[in-house]
């Protein structure tokens, strides 16, 4: 084969994955008895390598295996380690569950990364966009076949929810200071759901970071939570899938 038919090869392929229908990472939530979606994250600005040894050919499939209602997986290479391919590997390696594309995601570019890589949603995050731009987004992430969580974590970025994203995301740690503190969901559970509205459409709510005990999952649920992201509480143990199927157990 030469390098013309590798190029056309690899056009077909990521034209395929455009098309193809993704799992969605809304109703897997909605349809989940925990809402766990496990993340894939080898590094951390923060704390520096978790797991630097982890691949994505085996941690991910372990997670599935092990309960996780869906996934996410770092692509940010810079802070976080990541790369899209992990999430190829990931459904290589016979991952079928929904993937969340997890990044600093500004631009139109990085939509049509996300797809050919096989991710079933993106994350766009409120600090980082204009309530014009992350509205430009989700438009065009919907038209590529992508779910969108919207991350917030301030009081103030609660009416960038009115967009109407498929998930609404609180981040309990903070960008600036990196302090992690779950009360944030709490606080901002009630308010949220009154910008969202009620109803069958309405945005599923996810918690993030800082859940590292089974009981808060259960309390998080009353409040209103159906998703819950965690990743450094599995990644920083020897094996993750495991430290995620007895976690599962506790709740």
């Amino acid at each position: 084969m030469d390098i013309l038919d590798q190029i056309i090869a690899t056009k077909r392929e990521e034209l395929a994955a455009m098309r193809a229908k993704k799992p969605s990472l809304r109703q897997a939530l909605i349809d989940s008895k925990t809402g766990i979606i496990a993340e894939f994250k080898r590094r951390s600005p923060s704390k520096g390598w978790i797991k630097e040894e982890g691949r994505a050919t085996e941690v991910p499939l372990s997670y599935q295996q092990n309960g996780a209602a869906a996934l996410s997986i770092l692509t940010d290479k810079h802070y976080f380690g990541g790369h899209d391919r992990f999430i190829t590997e990931a459904r290589q390696s016979g991952v079928t569950l929904p993937i969340l594309y997890k990044n600093f995601v500004i631009d139109e570019f990085q939509l049509y990364e996300a797809v050919i890589c096989g991710a079933s949603a993106v994350l766009l995050i409120a600090a980082c966009l204009t309530k014009a731009e992350c509205a430009a987004l989700i438009q065009k992430a919907h038209a590529l076949g992508l779910e969108v969580l919207l991350e917030m974590h301030s009081e103030q970025e609660l009416e960038y929810a009115e967009l109407k994203p498929d998930l609404c995301g609180i981040n309990n740690r903070n960008l600036g200071s990196f302090v992690t503190d779950v009360e944030n969901s709490f606080r901002l559970a009630e308010k949220l759901r009154t910008v969202c509205g009620g109803g069958s459409d309405a945005p599923v709510l996810v918690s993030e970071s800082g859940i590292s005990k089974p009981e808060t999952i259960r309390e998080l649920r009353q409040a209103g939570f159906r998703g819950f992201l965690i990743g450094e509480t599995f990644m920083k143990t020897p094996d993750p899938g495991k430290a995620l199927g007895q976690f599962i157990a506790q709740i």
